[in-house]
């Protein structure tokens, strides 16, 4: 009978094994053995190279031009998915009434939900140079100095793409923390109020230990995902202007797509998996070396 049992539980799960194994598995190692050869859509053969597109990625500036702007998405994504989300999922369920708090949660939302390339589009209106709402505001409380072309200049076009993201994706996250912070036991908030606990020493006594698991799964997504971006960017700048917004996304089409170059794209595909797997792996372990440890 538990041989049948065995049997029967490797009957459901073997299915989502195959196709965990077909669709993401072998394109995985197929990439990782495609980037060691030089090759183009129109190859009659792929040419062995080696490490050769390695070493021609890694002595890209453009590249590391890419790899230095994907990792600034990370961290002022980190500092706003990751802290500022929190701070605000806190406020919103201790300061805030109960009926208010459906309404802000939604308008929160409602920039997640929308296509990012629509998001794009309305930001590049609002970025616009002549008569976008930003220069127009600035201008409007004098501060007409700061005004730019905020996509159209090497020193400001990629911080204005991260500015979007962060528009979008706040509200997201914080949706998230506020789950978890729906799930903790009220009686602990009510002890620290007996105790003569404040707001600010309740958030980092309870709230901030409690949403642990949830704040790993947030630090994951949102490196994960800086690492992945390619819609705001090639929407709002196509890695322009010379190349100071490009990120490893765009980079990759670029090569691929454009350039026609497949092994070296290939390679940045690597680097890509590399990192994020790194990160994601770096995180899981310390989550559960603190789950065990408490």
């Amino acid at each position: 009978m538990t041989v049948l049992r065995r049997w029967r539980t490797w009957a459901w799960v073997l299915p989502a094994v195959v196709l965990l194994l077909v669709f993401v598995y072998y394109p995985i190692a197929d990439n990782l053995r495609l980037s060691l050869f030089s090759w183009n859509a129109f190859s009659p053969e792929p040419r062995f190279v080696g490490l050769d597109n390695y070493a021609e990625a890694f002595g890209d500036p453009v590249f590391w031009r890419a790899l230095g702007n994907n990792t600034a998405y990370a961290v002022i994504s980190l500092i706003f998915q990751g802290g500022l989300s929190l701070v605000l999922a806190a406020l919103l369920e201790e300061l805030v009434g109960r009926r208010m708090r459906g309404v802000l949660r939604t308008l929160y939302f409602i920039p997640a939900a929308m296509s990012i390339t629509v998001v794009g589009v309305l930001f590049s209106f609002l970025y616009n140079p002549r008569y976008g709402l930003l220069n127009e505001a600035l201008k409007g409380v004098g501060l007409g100095r700061l005004a730019k072309a905020w996509l159209g200049e090497e020193g400001s076009a990629i911080w204005s793409v991260i500015a979007m993201s962060q528009w979008q994706s706040v509200g997201y996250t914080a949706v998230l923390f506020v789950v978890a912070i729906q799930r903790i036991p009220r009686e602990y908030y009510e002890a620290a109020k007996v105790d003569g606990g404040g707001p600010v020493r309740m958030f980092f006594s309870i709230t901030l230990p409690m949403v642990r698991e949830m704040t790993t799964l947030v630090v994951i997504l949102t490196i994960s995902g800086a690492f992945l971006v390619f819609n705001e960017v090639m929407v709002m700048t196509a890695g322009g202007p010379d190349n100071s917004s490009q990120v490893l996304g765009t980079w990759l089409y670029r090569k691929a797509f454009m350039e026609d170059d497949m092994g070296y794209a290939a390679t940045i595909a690597t680097v890509i998996f590399v990192i994020t797997f790194a990160i994601a792996a770096a995180q899981l372990a310390v989550s559960r070396r603190r789950r065990y440890d408490a």
